[in-house]
């Protein structure tokens, strides 16, 4: 029987991780129209904290003793968590999910334009390219205008800028910093978030099938943390991360099996044009990691 290498092992991890979270927003979006955001995403929250903590305790994961410097990015991580929950999710109850999806797969762009702007990381032309198209491509997606471009499209767009702060401040920790307890405070922040702005929201009783969706959407988003915590220890990521643009094709085939939507073709063209310049910025920068690494 052929063995996984490492990076096959990574690939079909980060898929995984992708296919979870993608599962998660299919729960959340069920519950859209019946159970209030912030309800949904306490309840959610308190599961799926529970779920990370027994799971760090079981691992050892958890550790609290991190200096000052490290306790600032994770704090500053957890709020742009808790930004990047509210405007995702109220982009989701209210778009497409495959559109809002598509809209995420700028990330590895907007992040490498960050490292560029904020950290001094070298950026040439080619990858500027790509960043340059990519954002064309969001651009067909969203469609700014008076037909094409309403309130939740722009929920989505601040949602990538919460998400980016969030991964580049991750970038900036120590790496003695635990991923489970990033994760688990993480969770914790928005949970106690979305408590506090339910005080100012009238609960609905939950039926057994609604139950049913928040006890999956937990699940589903513990899988995508715990797979994704374990892509980073097998694999080179250079190589694993292109692969997390397998969570559009789950947003495509999740939304038109279970809502019934299918992206318009100017939609589709946004999607094909973003994921390609995601993939070229990634093997790019894998790239001249390799050739820097043999000048050395």
């Amino acid at each position: 029987m052929a063995v996984l290498t490492d990076n096959t092992k990574g690939a079909l991890l980060m898929m995984c991780s992708m296919a979870a979270f993608t599962f998660n927003d299919t729960c959340v979006k069920l519950l859209g129209p019946e159970v209030p955001l912030f309800q949904m995403l306490f309840l959610r929250g308190l599961a799926s904290s529970l779920m990370i903590w027994g799971l760090a305790r079981t691992l050892g994961a958890l550790r609290w003793r991190m200096p000052r410097r490290d306790w600032g990015l994770v704090a500053l991580r957890t709020t742009s968590e808790i930004g990047a929950a509210y405007f995702f999710i109220t982009a989701l109850y209210h778009m497409p999910i495959a559109n809002v999806t598509a809209v995420l797969q700028v990330l590895p762009l907007t992040v490498t334009l960050g490292g560029a702007m904020f950290f001094g990381e070298a950026v040439g032309w080619r990858r500027m390219s790509a960043i340059l198209a990519g954002f064309i491509g969001m651009l067909l997606i969203v469609r700014p205008g008076p037909e094409g471009f309403d309130l939740y499209a722009g929920y989505a767009l601040a949602a990538v800028v919460f998400v980016t702060v969030r991964d580049l401040s991750t970038r900036r920790m120590s790496a003695e910093v635990p991923s489970m307890t990033v994760t688990l405070v993480a969770s914790l922040g928005v949970m106690g978030f979305a408590g506090v702005a339910s005080l100012g929201v009238e609960w609905v009783a939950l039926d057994a099938r609604q139950i049913g969706l928040i006890g999956g959407a937990s699940v589903f988003i513990l899988g995508g943390y715990l797979f994704s915590v374990m892509v980073m220890r097998v694999g080179e990521i250079s190589f694993i991360a292109p692969f997390r643009y397998t969570s559009l094709l789950w947003a495509l085939l999740l939304g038109f099996v279970v809502f019934g939507n299918w992206p318009d073709p100017i939609t589709l063209a946004g999607c094909v044009i973003v994921v390609g310049a995601g993939v070229f910025t990634l093997l790019r920068g894998r790239r001249l990691a390799q050739e820097n690494s043999t000048r050395t």
